[in-house]
């Protein structure tokens, strides 16, 4: 017997109201800094959509990236769909803005608490096929040159 077909999408929306346990403990981190042992390792797609990074972190990292929020982060800013933060790559500041939507993983190792998520892959972008070549009465004519008469258009 086949499972009843979910058209209401109960694991969407469990899966959105967990990163909202992420979005929620990132804005106590922003406002009184980790409290105690508390500290967060989030894993992330880097292709995902909405995604800002330098180029150079892209290019080493270009499916997902790790960062640790403990000691040394800056500017935490938790928005409602995306947070953003500064952290040292080689000693250098670099800001980062990560959406929600592209966290995989999500673990506070001070109280062992982690969440994994399920982020499609990044659709790859086709390239739009070519117009197969008409002429100027609308007919396809046999692959050559697309030679197109603008008198057909013209107002007479």
């Amino acid at each position: 017997m086949a499972p009843p077909n979910d058209l209401i999408g109960y694991d969407a929306l469990q899966q959105e109201a967990l990163r909202g346990v992420v979005r929620a403990a990132l804005k106590i981190a922003a406002a009184k800094h980790l409290p105690g042992d508390h500290h967060f390792f989030i894993t992330f797609r880097t292709a995902a959509p909405g995604v800002t990074l330098p180029k150079e972190l892209l290019a080493r990292y270009p499916d997902e990236m790790s960062i640790v929020l403990q000691h040394e982060y800056w500017d935490l800013a938790p928005g409602e769909t995306f947070f953003s933060v500064t952290l040292k790559f080689g000693g250098q500041p670099k800001s980062l803005a990560i959406p929600y939507a592209a966290i995989t993983h999500f673990r506070d190792p001070g109280v062992e608490y982690q969440l994994r998520f399920t982020v499609p892959d990044a659709p790859a972008t086709p390239l739009p096929a070519p117009a197969p070549a008409a002429d100027a009465a609308g007919e396809k004519t046999p692959d050559g040159p697309n030679i197109v008469s603008l008198d057909h258009f013209r107002k007479k």
